[in-house]
């Protein structure tokens, strides 16, 4: 059991180390078609949510801090300062997701229930991730979307391991299977 805690330690440790590539091509695919951009929440302290959790209850979920507003208003400013403005934000239904979407301020916000989580109890993977890959191979991707969303997402998806307020630029195959393209470092 000790060399299994100590696998899946060693394995986690890994897998949330940032991205030390040069994120040039992430940064280029967000203005080319067929591309999406994913952004995992911006930091909000703890895991999970907590037992009494309703959606549509800020005050009953985990929630951004004012590191995480900060984050989040400073990854707005760099997407803009790179022409990624006017753009709809999609973003899952928690409110640490929808903050996050907001103070990015590059463009209306809407919710899209393929960008909620099933880390707890509220939905399952098999519910959720049919409905995220309907809407990558029936959205125009021109330009590439935002869409703000959790870790096991994220990483259900495209096998990457986020930090809180990391991008990860995927190229969109038609049959809504994605290949990563880079990833953009969440600002500290």
């Amino acid at each position: 059991m000790r060399t299994i805690n100590r696998c899946l330690t060693v394995l986690l440790t890994l897998l949330s180390v940032p991205a030390t590539a040069d994120p040039s091509s992430a940064w280029e695919a967000m203005s080319q078609p067929g591309h999406a951009i994913l952004m995992r929440h911006a930091n909000a302290p703890g895991t999970g949510d907590p037992a009494d959790f309703t959606l549509g209850d800020c005050s009953t979920q985990r929630n951004l801090d004012q590191t995480g507003r900060e984050q989040a208003r400073q990854t707005g400013a760099r997407l803009r300062e790179r022409g990624i403005d006017g753009r709809t934000v999609y973003t899952s239904r928690w409110c640490r997701c929808t903050e996050t979407a907001e103070l990015l301020d590059i463009g209306p916000v809407e919710p899209l229930d393929g960008l909620n989580s099933f880390f707890g109890d509220a939905y399952t993977r098999a519910e959720i991730m049919p409905r995220l890959r309907a809407f990558l191979r029936e959205a125009a991707l021109d330009p590439p979307p935002v869409l703000v969303t959790h870790q096991v997402n994220i990483t259900a998806l495209t096998g990457v391991f986020p930090r809180e307020g990391e991008l990860v630029v995927v190229a969109v195959e038609d049959d809504a299977d994605v290949r990563v393209v880079g990833r953009i470092p969440a600002i500290d």
